[in-house]
């Protein structure tokens, strides 16, 4: 199935590494700080509503996901929010951003079997800053011929990529956690795919069962389950 692949993608947040644990711990810190004005399910609703929302200004990542806390703040407080905590919003992004990185189980190992064997990138999405940090704090650079920090990841976004790695798409095999961003593009454009679940999804990369079942994928559920298909 994969007897023509000769670059291998792979999705940098929660399939090298943790990450959306992260924004969900964090959620939780701040539907406490704003716990005097709504309740839990309202403000959790509203900051997903405000950061959907700010995407087309702020993009993917930890900053942006900080400016729609501040902003849901003064929203849902009236812009009667104290000063601190605003504050502590603005701290809690810093905490978000100094995290170590925690390797996924068998990532490093499985690079190591895949290297040299094929043309290995990172296509990620997010603040480009952000990530070229964890990367680097990672260990992972030197796997990895070229790192693709995207704006978006969407069929056209994969097509820039495509082209400038001077492949066809049959010739790349992306790997990744989530279907809407990693996968059903990729398959859509003549690519193959492998999904890797991982137990925390944001609301905004999860797909109804119709998406899924109508498109052809492989599924596994650890990262060493890839390598008996491709060595």
């Amino acid at each position: 199935m994969y007897k023509n692949i000769k670059v291998i993608a792979f999705d940098a947040d929660d399939t090298l590494w943790v990450n959306e644990t992260y924004f969900r711990e964090v959620e939780e810190e701040f539907a406490k700080l704003l716990s005097n004005y709504e309740t839990k399910n309202k403000i959790d609703q509203e900051l997903f509503k405000i950061e959907i929302e700010n995407l087309k200004h702020y993009g993917y990542g930890v900053k942006g996901f900080v400016l729609s806390m501040v902003q849901c703040a003064l929203e849902l407080s009236n812009y009667s929010i104290n000063p601190k905590v605003i504050e502590t919003i603005l701290q809690l992004g810093k905490q978000m951003l100094a995290q170590p990185i925690e390797l996924l189980d068998d990532v490093e190992e499985v690079l190591q079997q895949l290297q040299g064997k094929y043309k290995l990138i990172v296509a990620t999405k997010g603040d480009l800053l952000d990530q070229e940090k964890k990367l680097e704090k990672s260990g992972l650079l030197k796997y990895f011929h070229h790192i693709e920090v995207m704006s978006d990841k969407k069929e056209a976004d994969y097509q820039k990529l495509i082209k400038h790695l001077d492949i066809f798409p049959a010739e790349l095999l992306m790997i990744g956690n989530s279907l809407k961003s990693d996968i059903l593009p990729l398959v859509s454009l003549g690519a193959s795919a492998i999904h890797i679940p991982f137990h925390t999804t944001w609301e905004h990369e999860k797909v109804s069962k119709n998406q899924q079942s109508k498109t052809a994928y492989k599924t596994v559920q650890a990262i060493k389950e890839i390598i008996p298909f491709l060595i």
